[in-house]
């Protein structure tokens, strides 16, 4: 004697013939028609409330972008050079930061500075006056 397992199946006898089609496993209950729109309606949930999250004012992710201070808002940090551009001012920093001196390129009120620390400030000019 062959048993099988309890398996219930969908069969449709088929009009005029007396064989019978399975249709495979019954995979639907009768309250199955409200999973599929309470998933959708859960993930569009979620999606609203990261984005508000994401999106909701003064509490952003992303950075804000750096605003212009004034030349003396930079601490402890000293200008050592004034340079007509921000390209200008990155050559510079550039050429400090290859001779392994520290230096920053700061947008400020009055155009863009090169600062650097102040135990730095005399081999750094010692350099831009080399180059």
């Amino acid at each position: 004697m062959h048993v099988h397992a309890f398996r219930p199946h969908s069969t449709t006898r088929l009009a005029g013939r007396g064989t019978e089609v399975d249709h495979g496993p019954v995979q639907y209950t009768s309250a199955s028609f409200l999973v599929g729109p309470l998933i959708a309606f859960g993930v569009v949930g979620i999606f609203v409330l990261l984005l508000r999250w994401t999106y909701r004012r003064g509490g952003s992710v992303v950075a804000r972008p750096g605003r212009s201070g004034r030349a003396d808002d930079y601490g402890a940090l000293v200008a050592i050079a004034s340079p007509a551009t921000y390209a200008e001012g990155e050559i510079v920093r550039r050429t400090l930061e290859d001779a392994g001196v520290r230096a920053n390129l700061a947008s400020t009120l009055d155009g863009p500075l090169v600062l650097v620390f102040p135990e730095d400030a005399d081999r750094a000019r010692a350099i831009l006056a080399r180059a």
